[in-house]
């Protein structure tokens, strides 16, 4: 367990200590946008392996049962994970000024459409909705550790890009996120734009969907456990 603690508290500290902070403007001021980008994306990367390597070990041992909170929570799974498919895939597809290399885009008119309507931030949302199920549903010390860090990246993400833009763009910024939101919905709640849903199921969704469809059915033989009520296996 302790090498899943060790890789989870690295994950974490090179997006909270370099990512999301001032320290990652002065890196990239020597050395420019494009080496940084490549070495930052190489070690998150290699984190990762790293994660799941030491997750699916420390599961393989001494795993004790924090919590059970019952089938019911179990049953919400695919839902909650739809959902979260739903807009996170979609903002992969939609320019956006809190993506990478995308930051010029917060001048554009129209850039707010599609999922955007809903947050500005729909990947790390799709994220923290897929890894704060997982994180209800297990409770083994395991997943806690493992989805807790995605959980936790993906909330205090979205308040640290945020942050970078502001500094960055100054009153483009500010252009920008008075139109949108970071909590889901929270824009359109207060009059700041209107959701349309002529553009949050076009083909972006279709694509989510055939995405989502695909890791459902694939789950147990993925990952070994299956999503569906009763453990239903489909081949």
């Amino acid at each position: 367990m302790s090498t899943l603690i060790a890789a989870a508290a690295a994950f974490l500290a090179i997006h909270f200590l370099v990512s999301g902070t001032p320290l990652r403007d002065r890196i990239t001021a020597a050395t420019g946008e494009g080496p940084y980008l490549g070495l930052f994306s190489l070690a998150s990367l290699a984190l990762i392996v790293w994660l799941v390597i030491a997750y699916n070990r420390a599961q393989a041992g001494d795993d004790p049962q924090l919590y059970d909170l019952g089938e019911g929570v179990r049953h919400l799974g695919i839902p909650i994970v739809a959902i979260a498919f739903f807009v996170g895939v979609q903002g992969l597809f939609l320019r956006n000024p809190t993506r990478v290399q995308m930051a010029g885009t917060a001048q554009d008119e129209g850039v707010v459409t599609g999922v955007l309507r809903i947050t500005r931030h729909p990947f790390l949302w799709g994220v923290a909705l897929w890894s704060g199920f997982h994180l209800a549903a297990n409770g083994d010390e395991a997943s806690v550790i493992f989805f807790g860090t995605f959980f936790v990246l993906a909330l205090v993400g979205t308040v640290l890009i945020d942050a970078k833009r502001r500094r960055k763009l100054g009153a483009a910024w500010n252009a920008f996120s008075a139109k949108t939101s970071n909590v889901p919905f929270g824009a359109a709640i207060a009059g700041c734009n209107r959701i349309r849903f002529g553009e949050i199921f076009g083909w972006r969704f279709w694509v989510a969907t055939v995405l989502f469809l695909v890791i459902l059915f694939c789950h147990p033989r993925l990952f070994g456990v299956s999503p569906f009520p009763g453990g239903w296996v489909p081949f």
